[in-house]
């Protein structure tokens, strides 16, 4: 057992939504945290979430809705990759975890009668969406950054902002006792001893040089547990947000909750329609998402509504204009009022950065890379309700002992592809679930943080200072420049590995990036100096995008299917062209034929691990969870989707009548 004399100590690294949310759970259970963060954390990336955050809730549950139903939206948004006990312990907390950020002093938009306002997002029929404004995510930040400075100044917690995560400490057994990190000021570099280890670093957008993601969202952290151990998985699934606003330096995030409100995504009918969009008259206007989607409309989920703009724009050629691909997101029809009070955050963006007001013109909008629905591996133990089990130290354990993942650098909660609004409730929801996990993984350890040998963190800390000293004069005569490599890097992964993907353009693209791998470990660096260096620290980073890099890259080569954000035309399934019953109900058991061998081979999680030696990740494929709502066909706005669906529904009838009868349950009571 841990010495019973030292409180447990544990070691967040993140200071977003998730880490704040583990922070405080935490000491609420009498752990020490250090909490390492890369900016100040009210600064984190979770700041620029906007939308708002789902569950099910009071008028929704007059309307039909339930938690199960959350769960059923979330799996089918997600092509059922989703493992399904932890997106329905997720589902079920939802409620409480939305009660409790409002009795944190969540600012979040009202009714008239005094309750909490809720907006429809992408994917789903019912209001489930609570908002503050357009600014959610800011405000949950803050509120969560209220209760982790109460604790601080209670000397529970001890934060280091501006320090850079280098690495897991392991001992012998390859137990993580602990971080090395570096002051980004000092260049200081130094051990953390932990009891366990929390990571909620977020997502990797730079990868892709642009994206929605804050500048700082390399993904290096997971990158460099992933090339100590821990496995990575579902790294091809990257989701394209399908409205953001172009820019030079990088994408900005116009956020869903404009459709939610009633936005409209149209263009002219007549290809680079010269009239300015006010004075193009209903009839010429293309509102193609509501054509083609009459049920779900402009909130078809977000992988459907990115290959539908990126095809008018590409395949089409619609797009607004004739030297750049864009789409109108309309808003004009909506009260100035309205907008003010529900959208006013993400209005101000766009005309500071557009020098246009959405609320009298439609924006211009195009996808942007915007989220990574993989990330660490992390395990957890199913609870006998379907759930999971609360307290099991391995809930969201990596594959390295004592090291957890959460929020968005973990893979369990939106498979192929993410409903919207349901991130900020994974981080929150992550954060609060695994605390009593990792206390009680702590309390069964022989050893804690004051019994790790100094020999060990000594080692670990001249290891990362041999890295940074390299850096510094290691490549004098190279000619290398870190920040041409990214922009090459960032190039080619936006071209082959984002709306769209084939084969031979990931066959070239990987040799490629080994061919910019090893050039980036030969960087030569502009600043050689020893205070606030930015250099070596983007350096170091761009060396640690490779490895995620060419898991994604050789993650999406091997899978040969279209699901969710991952879409290879060569692959994608037909509609039914026969109007003919007969050969129409044909068409749709052919169709369910082929589903059902796709899924065989292809509901599988991808699993990846480093291999030191070869430079290179080694692929496994890990069965899904899908005992809770067995997988179906995805039929949004397909052709023939009835026949389709009857087929189908008509088979999984004949699989359930099986499974009772062989049970002994057909007959019984």
């Amino acid at each position: 057992m841990a010495q019973s004399n030292s409180p447990t100590r544990v070691v967040v690294v993140g200071g977003g939504l998730a880490g704040l949310a583990s922070t405080m759970k935490l000491t609420e259970l009498g752990a020490q945290v250090d909490l390492i963060s890369l900016t100040p954390v009210k600064r984190s990336h979770s700041v620029c979430a906007q939308g708002g955050i789902n569950s099910c809730n009071d008028a929704t549950r007059q309307l039909g809705d339930d938690e199960w139903k959350h769960l059923d939206d979330t799996v089918y948004g997600g092509d059922f990759l989703n493992h399904q006990p932890p997106v329905k312990e997720m589902a079920y907390w939802a409620p409480k975890v939305i009660e409790l950020m409002d009795r944190l002093g969540v600012p979040f938009n009202r009714t008239g009668e005094g309750f909490i306002d809720r907006r429809r997002f992408g994917g789903t029929l019912y209001k489930r969406t609570a908002f503050a404004g357009a600014t959610t995510g800011q405000q949950l930040l803050y509120a969560l950054d209220e209760q982790v400075r109460r604790q601080e100044a209670e000397g529970n917690v001890r934060k280091f902002e501006f320090w850079d995560f280098l690495g897991p400490i392991q001992d012998e057994t390859g137990r993580c006792r602990g971080v090395v990190a570096q002051d980004m000021v000092s260049m200081e570099i130094k051990a953390f001893p932990a009891d366990a280890v929390v990571v909620a670093t977020g997502g990797c957008g730079l990868i892709y040089g642009r994206s929605t993601m804050s500048v700082f969202c390399t993904g290096s952290a997971a990158s460099r547990c992933f090339q100590v151990g821990a496995k990575y998985a579902n790294a091809e699934f990257i989701q394209v947000h399908p409205t953001a606003i172009p820019g030079a330096d990088k994408l900005r995030l116009m956020s869903e909750s404009a459709r939610g409100e009633g936005g409209r995504v149209w263009v002219p009918r007549t290809p680079q329609d010269s009239r300015g969009p006010r004075d193009i008259p209903e009839a010429d206007r293309y509102y193609f998402l509501e054509e083609r989607y009459p049920e779900y409309g402009n909130l078809v989920p977000r992988d459907i509504a990115t290959r539908e703009i990126f095809d008018i724009c590409v395949n089409e050629g619609l797009s607004v204009e004739d030297d750049r691909m864009c789409v109108y997101l309309d808003l004009t029809h909506i009260p100035r009022h309205e907008l003010d009070r529900k959208l006013g955050g993400i209005l101000e963006i766009y005309e500071k950065f557009q020098g246009v007001d959405p609320r009298d013109e439609p924006m211009k909008i195009f996808p942007a890379v915007h989220y990574s629905m993989g990330g660490l591996w992390a395990d957890y133990v199913k609870g006998e309700d379907g759930g999971l089990e609360a307290g099991a130290p391995r809930n969201h354990m990596t594959s390295i002992d004592g090291l957890y993942a959460i929020g968005e650098c973990d893979y369990h909660y939106h498979g192929a592809n993410r409903l919207g609004a349901n991130s900020l409730l994974s981080c929150i929801f992550t954060g609060l679930f695994t605390g009593s996990s990792i206390m009680n993984y702590s309390a069964s350890q022989k050893s804690g943080a004051d019994d790790v040998p100094q020999s060990l963190l000594d080692s670990a800390v001249k290891a990362e200072q041999d890295r940074h000293d390299h850096l510094l004069n290691g490549n004098a005569g190279s000619d290398e420049n870190p920040y041409l490599i990214h922009q090459e890097l960032g190039d080619l992964m936006t071209r082959v590995a984002t709306v769209v993907r084939r084969n031979d353009q990931l066959e070239e693209a990987i040799k490629k990036v080994d061919e910019l791998h090893e050039r980036a470990m030969k960087v030569s660096l502009a600043d050689t100096g020893s205070w606030t260096n930015q250099n070596v620290i983007f350096a170091k980073s761009l060396q640690d995008m490779f490895p995620l890099a060419k898991a994604l890259l050789k993650g999406a080569l091997q899978r040969d299917e279209c699901r969710g954000a991952h879409f290879k035309p060569d692959f994608k399934k037909p509609s039914l062209t026969s109007e003919d019953p007969v050969e129409r109900r044909r068409q749709a058991e052919a169709w369910c034929d082929e589903f059902e061998a796709n899924n065989e081979k292809y509901l599988k999680s991808t699993v990846a691990t480093w291999n030191a030696s070869t430079n290179q990740p080694d692929l496994a494929y890990e069965d899904v969870d899908t005992t809770l709502i067995p997988p179906r066909p995805r039929l949004y706005g397909l052709v023939g989707a009835e026949a389709i669906e009857e087929v189908w529904n008509e088979r999984a009838a004949k699989k359930l009548a099986q499974s009772k009868s062989g049970s002994g349950l057909v007959g019984a009571n």
